[in-house]
């Protein structure tokens, strides 16, 4: 069995790193400053994190200026694989963050409204540099639907229809976030998560409500993801990468100690 992951994930806002709940928004008053994104990347990578997703919610010229910067200084200093998302809206733009030292770029919106850039991507850079980062939320009992925006545009497309459709255009991997659970920290949405990965013969990744040890573990061995992404349980100090680790090790999950 391959080893699964852990990665630590930093949403970048003018350059620093910031939480929130739900997809809270800083025009709102909903995010907490956390740090400095490379400082944050060197620790995690220190405590033996398998990859480091940046996400730039700037949306803007110049936050786009400020997380190339960041980009290459993070390459500069971390040994482990990063992917960068948020705002990528073109095969150059991808090009521009792969350059910068990104091993992969993540999209969303821009997948949504342009399905064929994912093609392109994976036609260009092959399809282990795109990631299709997908934010859903649960409507009806036995439906999950993708939403935009932050949680706040509702688009009419089913969740795995739309990881089936992207895998098929070539994504190499699924990001699935859970908009109900984000930043709660009470457990991943394993139903989706595991209707994903049947659905999809490309990594999942779950992202949206780790909280515990055993929150990882559940969605590793429930939700048959191959990777965990979490944000808040790092940052403010709850656990280290390593203790996340070990713990996936001692339910017998196969994980790369550091």
């Amino acid at each position: 069995m391959l080893a699964r992951r852990v990665i630590p994930c930093l949403d970048v806002h003018d350059g620093h790193v910031t939480r929130g709940v739900q997809f809270g928004r800083a025009e709102d008053g909903g995010l907490r400053n956390v740090g400095d994104p490379v400082e944050l990347a060197v620790r995690y990578n220190e405590q033996g994190a398998d990859e480091m997703v940046f996400f730039d919610i700037t949306a803007t010229a110049h936050g786009r200026t400020s997380m190339v910067g960041v980009i290459e200084r993070a390459a500069d200093q971390c040994f482990m694989p990063l992917t960068v998302g948020g705002g990528i809206r073109s095969v150059d733009d991808m090009g521009i963050m792969l350059r910068a030292g990104a091993d992969k770029v993540s999209i969303n919106s821009s997948a949504l409204a342009n399905p064929d850039l994912v093609r392109m991507g994976a036609e260009k850079y092959g399809s282990q540099c795109i990631v299709v980062s997908i934010d859903c939320k649960r409507v009806a009992p036995d439906r999950w639907e993708v939403f935009l925006a932050g949680g706040r545009k509702a688009t009419g497309r089913e969740a795995v229809a739309w990881a089936r459709e992207a895998v098929a255009l070539g994504a190499g991997e699924i990001v699935l976030n859970s908009i109900d659970a984000d930043g709660t920290r009470q457990g991943f949405d394993l139903e989706i998560t595991r209707r994903v990965g049947e659905s999809v013969g490309v990594p999942v990744v779950a992202s949206g409500g780790a909280g515990s040890l055993e929150h990882m573990a559940e969605v590793l061995l429930e939700g048959r993801a191959d990777a965990v992404l979490a944000a808040s349980i790092f940052h403010f100090g709850s656990y280290t990468v390593r203790q996340v680790k070990e713990h996936l090790a001692s339910r017998g999950i196969p994980v790369r100690l550091p």
